[in-house]
């Protein structure tokens, strides 16, 4: 399916469920992919950091994940079929897992959230293996132990719930080490399927105004993102719409 260009980055149009399905596809056949979920804070991140930049428009498989993001693509008169929401991605993905007996590994938040995930997914999917998991406090020294631990528990999904722009890194340091896996972000996650915050109800969801159901939960942490970082967006999207006329 030919990737859709948005910011200088090669999006994948794909649903959610046809991305449940390329992983599958990539889990048997032993290819190790970075599965990324883009959206407008990615999209901020551009630019500051060379390799930062790299790792992000080589992503194996990249999602529009993010209103803002579909809201763009709209707006620049691009077809991407529907928003690819990692939390809800990230649930496919463990059923899917269960299912055809692939194993999982959790990687991030607090050591009681991660914990508390673990015990609670057991509890969904009950046969699902779950090979390891570990908190997300760590310093860089840490780096090749955990991919030694990664390597000698093998799993097929490992689920990366830290903040970026390190879980890119981590990820590519993985891969670069010969971790054959699944890596996949997905940001807080870890603390809404570990109930330590609550998702918002499914009806906020369908107006796509989740995004200020989360500020209103953490406004303090969530500020700079969403209000600066959101007219940040609107100003490349704007910069976009004007280059790509002028390429017309």
């Amino acid at each position: 399916m030919k990737r859709v260009n948005l910011f200088g980055i090669s999006v994948d149009p794909l649903t959610t469920k046809q991305t449940v399905e390329l992983v599958r596809e990539k889990i048997v056949n032993k290819v190790p992919t970075h599965l990324l979920g883009m959206n407008a804070d990615k999209v901020n991140g551009l630019g500051k950091d060379k390799q930062y930049d790299e790792i992000v428009k080589n992503a194996d498989i990249i999602n529009a994940d993010g209103v803002s993001l579909i809201m763009a693509a709209k707006f620049l008169n691009k077809s991407i079929p529907e928003r690819v929401a990692g939390i809800d991605l990230m649930q496919d993905l463990l059923e899917m897992a269960e299912k055809d007996g692939f194993s999982v590994y959790f990687l991030g938040a607090k050591h009681a959230v991660v914990s508390t995930l673990v015990d609670r997914m057991k509890g969904k999917y009950p046969q699902l293996q779950i090979v390891g998991y570990r908190d997300g406090y760590f310093g860089k020294d840490e780096w090749q132990n955990i991919s030694n631990e990664l390597k000698e528990a093998h799993p097929d999904l490992v689920f990366i719930g830290i903040s970026s722009p390190t879980k890119e890194y981590l990820i590519d340091y993985f891969m670069k080490q010969g971790n054959n896996a699944i890596f996949m972000g997905v940001g807080g996650s870890f603390d809404v399927l570990s109930g330590y915050i609550k998702r918002a109800p499914k009806w906020v969801r369908k107006t796509n105004m989740e995004w200020m159901y989360r500020f209103l939960q953490e406004p303090k942490r969530l500020f700079k993102r969403y209000f600066f970082g959101n007219v940040k967006f609107l100003i490349s999207m704007f910069r976009e719409k004007f280059k790509w006329q002028k390429q017309v």
